[in-house]
């Protein structure tokens, strides 16, 4: 007989072959039913990694699952202390970032933000898509950080863990809060996101970047709309995102696309094909991303994998695995985001030659920090002398 928990640790481990992981998430017990997660990414919702218990869902005879309440999505509250978050990574070009939300309800499959949820006792799975905290109080958080004394300006990045345009921000509008605080500043900012919504705020972005203040990155995955709806249920179209690259650059605003992630055998035959698409858009940039499996990601995305590419699940995942030293993921610096060995090479220069033909840059546009004006400094203690 084997142990739940025995099934759980071995889901958890970096490497295994595939038949075995498909004995493995298909033991668990852990899949929610269809209805219950329609519109939702993930197909699980195991247990966080530091949970002391195991909660499985079974049925007691009496068709008691059929009663459970679909996930729908809840919001709660945070109020943090500070709202800039400092970064030291080298794989990234910046070094403090904002997230105006945690947990993102688009439930992209693949997002390597997902294991940041285990920190407050709930699951990467479904529940990072339908448990969100918002933080309201994160402009005015802004401005009082942006007031202390010796505060350097430097672009901050917003998007990179989670979408500040998820469908909570029409409701919440934390991020166009955010946009003001940073426009009065002039201080620079680069957001990345899969929404539409950030067409809201054209006006403030489209005056930023007139003074050199402000860059967005659009993240397109895929231009096949069923593999968008299944692998990114509710993030925009990327229709609809190709349109938002359009319009951002008539307004002025240096626009540039992200293939991110890429994923062997299921989009990356689309490199191409998405980046002439968003050229002839308007995008003035381009970079990508190899598909990142950190932690509870792994599991997550084999399951998504096994349910809906069945045919596909052995190749994709021995790719991925020839990418990362024989393991789902390496999360060491220089390899995390691009991997290494002959398949991640090919991929690179697939996407250099084909940057190259269409004239696209990489991050090749620097945005201003001398204009910077700190706010009035409210909230901050005044000095004595």
């Amino acid at each position: 007989m084997t142990l739940l928990s025995d099934v759980r640790q071995a889901a958890f481990q970096p490497a295994h072959k595939p038949d075995i992981a498909d004995a493995l998430l298909a033991a668990s017990g852990l899949r929610v039913d269809g209805e219950r997660r329609r519109g939702r990414g993930a197909g699980i919702n195991p247990s966080g990694r530091f949970d002391v218990q195991e909660r499985l869902e079974e049925d007691d005879g009496w068709d008691s699952l059929g009663d459970m309440p679909a996930f729908r999505t809840e919001v709660q509250v945070e109020r943090p202390r500070s709202v800039i978050t400092r970064n030291e990574s080298p794989d990234v070009p910046f070094d403090r970032s904002i997230n105006p939300y945690r947990g993102c309800e688009h439930g992209c499959i693949y997002c390597f933000a997902r294991p940041t949820h285990s920190y407050m006792g709930l699951s990467a799975g479904l529940d990072f898509e339908a448990k969100l905290f918002a933080k309201p109080n994160a402009a005015k958080l802004l401005e009082r950080e942006l007031s202390k004394p010796g505060y350097k300006p430097r672009t901050i990045a917003i998007g990179t863990n989670t979408d500040p345009y998820q469908p909570i921000e029409r409701e919440w509008r934390i991020m166009r809060q955010i946009l003001e605080v940073l426009r009065a500043a002039k201080h620079p900012v680069s957001i990345v996101t899969k929404s539409a919504l950030i067409l809201r705020d054209a006006d403030i972005l489209a005056e930023m970047a007139e003074q050199g203040l402000a860059r967005v990155g659009i993240s397109v995955t895929t231009l096949e709309r069923k593999l968008a709806r299944s692998m990114e249920p509710r993030a925009s179209t990327p229709t609809r995102r190709l349109e938002a690259i359009k319009k951002l650059s008539d307004s002025g605003i240096p626009v540039g696309v992200l293939v991110a992630p890429v994923i062997p055998a299921l989009n990356d035959h689309e490199i191409e094909r998405i980046l002439d698409a968003a050229q002839a858009a308007g995008a003035r940039e381009a970079s990508y991303v190899l598909l990142r499996l950190p932690l509870e990601v792994s599991p997550l995305f084999r399951d998504w994998l096994l349910q809906n590419y069945p045919d596909r699940y052995r190749h994709v995942m021995s790719l991925i695995r020839s990418m990362r030293d024989g393991k789902d993921y390496d999360a060491e610096f220089g390899k995390r985001m691009k991997g290494a060995g002959p398949y991640a090479w090919q991929i690179g220069r697939r996407f250099e030659m084909a940057t190259k033909r269409l004239g696209l840059g990489r991050r090749s546009l620097q945005l201003r920090d001398d204009l910077f004006v700190p706010p009035n400094g409210s909230g901050v203690q005044l000095s004595l002398l």
